[in-house]
């Protein structure tokens, strides 16, 4: 027999009400989430959701030419796949696994049906969405308007926010990839924050030492898309 599911492992399963988490809890199944995994890509057609735990998410705009960029990150705040009970079925972005860990998985009916409901679960997944689509404007807004080290600074701070520990496991190229940058760019704005104290780089890992430092020196996008979540999210059951 498998392990039931932990409602407090993901934020938004603990917002729901009892008797809503009771229908969806035996409904949704562990996942590995390993790094580079894609989850859906653009213009596929979704079979499931997914409520990460300890993994991170990006989902990224491709271009025709094979460029990328990442428009947001979903944690254990939130969940992937708001295509199916949209409404829309696909889009053109692709999820990608940026940071190793498990989630869970619901499919596509299952979600559809719950959010027919018309009940808490539909109103708590509207909210999580607004919020989503916030962190979306205002990275379009930060990459066209704020400095690479700040743009970096943004990306550290949302990343850690939805992990236990300090470090993430992620190259330059790929978070290059991730903010739409040359490579030689994230360098460069890496070793600034390095030589003031604020991470250690080596081999594909960053630590960030000084988290007070980095809250210092990134642009108002993060504390707008942080402030967002905690409106629409709180703690709490979605009444």
């Amino acid at each position: 027999m498998g392990i039931p599911p932990d409602q407090a492992a993901n934020q938004l399963l603990a917002s729901m009400p009892m008797p809503e988490w009771q229908r969806i809890g035996p409904l949704l199944e562990v996942v590995d989430l390993p790094l580079g995994r894609v989850l859906y890509e653009s213009g596929s057609k979704m079979g499931h959701v997914y409520f990460p735990i300890d993994a991170i998410v990006s989902l990224l705009y491709v271009m025709e030419n094979g460029a990328s960029a990442e428009i947001a990150v979903v944690g254990n705040e939130g969940l992937v796949g708001i295509a199916l009970f949209m409404g829309g079925e696909t889009t053109p972005s692709r999820a990608v696994v940026q940071s190793a860990g498990k989630g869970y998985r619901l499919r596509a009916a299952d979600i559809k049906d719950e959010f027919n409901r018309a009940g808490p679960v539909l109103h708590l997944l509207l909210r999580y969405t607004q919020a989503l689509i916030t962190q979306m404007t205002q990275t379009a807004a930060c990459n066209r308007h704020h400095a690479l080290d700040q743009q970096l600074c943004r990306w550290l701070l949302l990343s850690l926010d939805r992990l236990s520990g300090n470090e993430l496991v992620m190259t330059h190229e790929l978070i290059a990839n991730m903010l739409g940058v040359r490579r030689e760019g994230v360098t460069e704005a890496a070793l600034k924050l390095q030589r003031l104290g604020m991470i250690r780089y080596a081999r594909g890992h960053i630590t960030v030492l000084d988290r007070k430092a980095l809250e210092g020196r990134v642009c108002e996008c993060y504390a707008v898309v942080k402030k967002e979540y905690e409106r629409l999210l709180p703690p709490r059951p979605a009444a």
